[in-house]
């Protein structure tokens, strides 16, 4: 298990790539499909797509953060699925899920105006019955995550599983109970947070992100 830090998403993109194509022969070469969380998944799973022969695409959920703290994530949503909360946290902060909703809504908009931003005119992927890969540049609290496989599973694919280069141990064991497989490079015991397991965690745009699908939707130049 990984205990240094890594460079940047690139190359955690590419440890995390050799680590699935490693610990899941099966998945190479027989159409997986990766789905990126953007921003900063993004340019971890087209690594992760390139070493499955897959196809990369992109899956957009939002966090609804605490009403005083925006940044203190306890919930998440994606476009089409449901809201997602951290219960121990609403009940550390004596909040219900409907007096949650206004911001619920907020963020669902904005991630399905995110989705077709970056996917354009390209039609959303297959889902069902196919092999899908969520991918992220970490994972934290985990509710995002639970998010995002949720608004998957929902579509029926025949194998769902969630990689990130570095993940908090609680997060991960939690996880169990939403992805088939977990897989995770670095599950470091003083976590703290994503960013402090790289030395390069600059944010990325909009821009970064559609330009990653684009170079992934045409293929590789032969």
């Amino acid at each position: 298990m990984r205990e240094s830090r890594f460079a940047d998403r690139d190359e955690a993109g590419r440890v995390l790539a050799e680590a699935v194509a490693t610990r899941a022969p099966e998945l190479v070469g027989r159409g997986t499909l990766v789905l990126g969380l953007p921003r900063g998944g993004i340019p971890v799973a087209r690594h992760v797509a390139s070493a499955l022969a897959g196809e990369l695409d992109v899956l957009v959920a939002r966090k609804i953060g605490l009403p005083d703290q925006p940044e203190l994530g306890i919930g998440a949503v994606t476009a089409g699925g449901p809201a997602v909360f951290d219960h121990r946290s609403l009940s550390q902060f004596r909040l219900d899920p409907e007096r949650l909703a206004p911001d619920v809504e907020r963020e669902r908009a904005e991630a399905e105006r995110r989705l077709r931003r970056y996917r354009g005119d390209r039609p959303p992927p297959v889902i069902a019955d196919r092999r899908v890969l969520v991918v992220d540049d970490g994972l934290a609290t985990g509710v995002t995550a639970r998010a995002a496989l949720r608004a998957v599973r929902a579509m029926d694919p025949a194998r769902l599983d969630f990689a990130a280069p570095v993940c908090a141990l609680d997060a991960a064991d939690a996880l169990a109970d939403e992805a088939d497989q977990v897989y995770c490079v670095a599950q470091p015991a003083d976590f703290v947070a994503v960013g402090a397991w790289y030395s390069d965690f600059a944010q990325l745009t909009d821009d970064d992100v559609e330009r990653m699908l684009a170079a992934a939707a045409r293929g590789p130049r032969g």
